[in-house]
């Protein structure tokens, strides 16, 4: 069940980007639940009073009123694209962001990463805040949300940076939906690694309640944030195909010769980018080839637990995910 959140003493006046997206427009839901003054913006059009359709690249739209907090959850969150459009959605847009904030009184800014900015090709277990940024990063995504943490670090103001690790759950648009479109297609392979894939997950509604705990203790520094409850990655997706009535993959391929396949696909799309998203990337077999982990006592201490279970959070999510086909 969802954690009961203390009611405010009194109500904030929030700017929340991303707000058109899985994370920003499910934070927007509940913050104005609780009566707080909202102003949403984002890319996509959306036929909300609170919300302002803009592109942040482009600049930050004008405000009538000094906001108490900004949370910072735009970003272009996938494993495609063009270095320009990951500059400038994710590292020229927080720059446009720390400005604001910059110019109108310093609110207290809560910038949502990812853990992805930690991850190397190899099995990584208990990262912790104090993990040290692999020398290269994974790919243009993790480059430059890396990128974007550097910019927020330099803002004068309060501030908050959190690095969620795969967030699932209804309205999800990156984690699962290429993993079960693949499935169904009968075209994701298993990988087989050297030794069975742990990985980490966090509910969606367990991050949102992370992030109105660090809204509501005006909370600072890094956080990672997990529900607490690594998962066998092979075992959790056969489970999880097995609930929707989807054929297990039967095909396997072994790490080396996934990666070198991923590679050549990938130069084929970056050569005729007119082709959009390719089927298989070197960073999506890494997600099936390596752990990751992480050690979340900062958070626990800090935030309290995870307000959903993991159980809980798939249930949720496969009752969705039926209603969806």
């Amino acid at each position: 069940m969802r954690m009961s959140m203390r009611v405010p003493a009194r109500a904030r006046n929030l700017v929340v980007t991303g707000a058109s997206g899985f994370i920003g427009g499910a934070l927007c839901r509940v913050l104005l639940a609780r009566g707080h003054s909202v102003i949403g913006m984002g890319r996509r059009e959306l036929r909300e009073p609170w919300y302002r359709r803009c592109d942040l690249a482009l600049g930050f739209p004008d405000l009538d009123s000094v906001p108490d907090v900004v949370i910072h959850c735009a970003a272009r969150s996938s494993p495609w694209g063009s270095r320009g459009e990951f500059e400038l959605q994710n590292v020229t847009a927080t720059k446009r962001v720390v400005d604001f904030c910059r110019r109108h009184g310093q609110p207290h800014l809560v910038h949502v990463s990812t853990s992805a900015v930690m991850y190397a090709n190899e099995h990584q277990f208990g990262m912790t805040e104090k993990t040290p940024l692999p020398v290269h990063p994974i790919n243009l995504y993790a480059e430059t949300k890396r990128a974007a943490e550097e910019c927020v670090a330099e803002y004068e103001g309060p501030s908050c940076i959190v690095r969620p690790r795969a967030v699932f759950g209804p309205g999800d648009t990156v984690v699962f939906p290429r993993i079960l479109r693949a499935a169904r297609a009968g075209k994701l392979p298993m990988i087989e690694s050297d030794r069975p894939v742990t990985g980490d997950l966090i509910y969606i509604d367990t991050l949102v309640d992370y992030l109105l705990r660090i809204i509501e203790q005006k909370a600072c520094g890094l956080y990672l944030l997990t529900n607490n409850q690594p998962v066998p990655i092979l075992e959790f997706l056969a489970d999880v195909f097995r609930r929707l009535g989807i054929p297990p993959p039967r095909r396997r391929i072994p790490v080396r010769r996934a990666m070198r396949l991923a590679a050549a696909v990938e130069g084929v799309y970056t050569l005729l980018p007119f082709l959009g998203e390719p089927p298989v990337t070197r960073f999506g077999v890494s997600v099936f080839a390596y752990s990751k982990t992480f050690n979340v006592a900062k958070s626990l201490r800090d935030l309290g637990p995870p307000s959903v279970s993991l159980a809980e959070g798939v249930d949720r999510f496969l009752s969705w995910q039926s209603q969806q086909t």
